[in-house]
């Protein structure tokens, strides 16, 4: 047995065996491999904190998006005014899993603002902190998933910086009411890499966990029922084979996505009438509507140049669609021939385009819902097919020339994405701003004049919401809902004959709409016509049985006119059509309290302060309830809150009992 011998390469060569020869190759292969594995090593380096670098990247980028406010847009429906969530109770819980709000169902979306203005009131900071958290944990998520799929590390580090970093996602990030979009998507890409494992392991516990979290996004975001068919696009190019097996294998995603699908159909069939840009309803215009936006998000993701919270529908003056409509279809047919003729990497080409084009079928128009034909909110998640794209061919590039060319070009298009989406953080600091945004770049458009006249209203800017409701109406003079809120700004101005002059256009123009004659009935009543307000109060209840307000509106005119039981009759309604609504509670303790059912009277004035804690009306009539029941410390108490809260009569109250 031979224990020492030295090194093979000091032997002479002369003297060596045809073994040894071979045995100094192969050491000599060895040894030049070893370098490039020192690289490998030194690379990999890199590519294990590259995630964390782009997290911490991403956050510093949205960091602005924190110290934003309400959008108005939306956000004073889903939060600021949303009735669901100003109660933490098992009971609201449970309304806001079996109800619709706002035309939508997203109750765990719901959940979420209900748990924050639990914790935190109405302060903008702490929703604007969870949705930028959401995002990132959606990059990281996507970096998993693409990494997963392409099997390379570096595929899933570029596809993860382009998902966190494009600007054509801070609408989603920076707008609190897309807390759908980034909460679906959380559930949603868990349930991609969880059916992944079950692909890998095949163990039922992966299988099922896929089908819950897939539950999760449901109820998040309706728009998640697209999940089911982008598995059987993720088992085609894995290499499955397709069959009944595999088929029947997603049997309940398809059960749970029609069953979602038919809820939120349900739940658009409950929305009002508004201000909607009608779009073309023929076959062959939404044939180019589709082809349009599609093209549209391909362009936008290489150059997101423009943004605007809201792409209106335009067409020329004859009333047919713009020459961009009709050339989006050569457009797509171009791509498609090019992606035929770059035959090596069809198969990864191919489940990009599917990627993509399944998870925004959705949102392609193809039923008509809203004003925009596009939105950049819709990429969030369909993006993801375009940059695996993207980066999938960037790396399989041969030519070294060639591909270092590409690399300088994307570093680029990183750098210029960057400051595109830091700007345009910038731009969702609250309505005002943001519509003023999206007039500078759709001057002539009567919608959004109206949106930020609502803005500027939720700002107390009455004279700037005048002016751009009346904008409004120059633009379209018979929008009736311009017309109504206008008056409702002139009402509030102290200018009820400018008022009754739009609620009387808008009844001329539609003698249908409840809401102009429940709102012509209040000014009537600051008049004091209390003739013309009751006849105003029944036409728009005869119009529309379940206007609550209107019900809560004739209640008060009644308790006026001394009807208390009509009243009492009347503010039930209300509470029955909308339990949530905190001034019906008030409005009930009030007309209780005239009653002399004073007990009754503060059970509803707690109720209310539960629901709006700032009602310094419901503390004073508590108080004075109280005083009725011999209870004066309670009522003092009461007093002092309602003082602290601006009311002058409870500081007279505390003079005259608190002693």
């Amino acid at each position: 047995m031979t224990i020492f011998r030295k090194d093979e390469t000091n032997v002479n060569p002369g003297k060596m065996s045809g073994i040894q020869k071979k045995n100094i190759k192969q050491n000599k292969q060895s040894a030049s491999q070893r370098i490039p594995l020192n690289k490998e090593y030194s690379s990999n380096g890199i590519l294990k904190w590259a995630p964390l670098f782009i997290l911490v990247f991403t956050a510093l980028i949205y960091r602005k998006a924190i110290f934003n406010g309400f959008a108005t847009w939306d956000d004073n429906y889903y939060i600021q005014e949303n009735p669901f969530i100003r109660d933490f109770s098992i009971n609201r819980i449970k309304a806001i899993f079996s109800s619709f709000y706002f035309s939508n169902y997203h109750p765990l979306t719901t959940l979420t603002y209900l748990i924050e203005f639990k914790c935190f009131g109405l302060n903008p900071l702490p929703f604007h902190i969870l949705n930028v958290a959401l995002h990132l944990l959606n990059t990281w998520l996507v970096f998993i998933l693409a990494e997963r799929l392409s099997g390379k590390k570096i595929t899933g580090i570029l596809v993860s910086l382009l998902f966190a970093i494009h600007p054509m996602h801070v609408e989603s990030v920076a707008w609190i009411s897309e807390r759908k979009d980034l909460l679906y998507t959380t559930f949603y890409l868990l349930s991609l890499m969880l059916y992944l494992r079950y692909l890998e392991f095949k163990k039922a516990k992966f299988y099922i966990g896929a089908v819950l979290l897939f539950i999760f996004s449901l109820l998040s975001k309706s728009a998640a029922v697209t999940l089911p068919v982008l598995l059987i696009a993720i088992d085609f190019y894995k290499g499955r084979k397709i069959n009944a097996k595999l088929l029947l294998e997603k049997v309940p995603f398809f059960i749970l996505a029609l069953l979602f699908g038919i809820i939120a159909i349900m739940s658009q069939l409950t929305i009002e009438t508004n201000a909607d840009i009608p779009l073309p309803n023929g076959f062959i215009e939404r044939i180019f509507l589709c082809s349009y936006a599609i093209a549209f998000y391909i362009i936008k993701m290489v150059a997101p140049f423009n943004l605007s919270a809201m792409y209106y529908f335009s067409n020329s003056q004859n009333g047919s669609l713009t020459w961009a409509y009709y050339a989006s279809l050569p457009f797509l047919l171009i791509i498609v021939w090019l992606v035929i003729r770059n035959r090596s990497k069809l198969k990864e080409i191919i489940f990009g385009i599917f990627f993509f084009l399944i998870t925004i079928s959705v949102m392609l128009q193809i039923v008509h819902v809203g004003s925009a034909i596009t939105a950049d909110r819709y990429t969030y998640v369909s993006y993801i097919g375009l940059f695996f794209i993207a980066v999938q061919s960037i790396i399989n590039i041969k030519k070294k020339q060639v591909k270092n060319t590409i690399i300088t070009l994307f570093c680029v298009f990183i750098i210029m994405f960057s400051f595109q989406t830091y700007a345009r953080i910038k731009v969702w600091k609250d309505g005002d701003v943001l519509f003023t945004d999206v007039i500078k770049k759709n001057p002539n458009i009567f919608h959004a004049y109206w949106i930020r006249g609502q803005a500027k209203k939720a700002k107390g800017d009455l004279q700037g919401s005048l002016q751009d409701f009346t904008k409004a109406l120059e633009l379209k003079p018979d929008f009736v809902f311009g017309l109504i809120d206008r008056g409702n700004v002139r009402s509030d101005m102290g200018d009820y004959k400018g008022a009754l002059d739009d609620y009387n256009h808008a009844v001329m123009l539609d003698p249908a709409m409840a809401k102009a004659y429940n709102n012509r009935g209040i000014v009537h009543v600051l008049l004091g016509d209390k003739k013309s307000a009751m006849l105003d109060y029944d036409k728009a209840i005869k119009l529309n049985p379940e206007f609550a307000e209107a019900f809560n509106n004739r209640a008060s005119l009644k308790a006026n006119t001394g009807d208390l039981k009509g009243a009492i009759n009347d503010v039930n309604n209300a509470i029955l059509l909308t339990p949530y609504k905190a001034e019906y509670y008030r409005d009930r303790g009030e007309i209780r309290y005239l009653k002399n059912d004073f007990k009754d009277a503060i059970n509803d004035f707690n109720y209310s302060l539960k629901l709006k804690p700032d009602d310094y009306s419901c503390y004073y009539f508590s108080g004075m309830s109280k005083l009725n029941l011999k209870d004066t410390s309670g009522a003092c108490k009461d007093w002092e809150k309602s003082m602290k809260l601006g009311c002058t009569e409870a500081s007279e109250a505390i003079t005259k009992y608190c002693h």
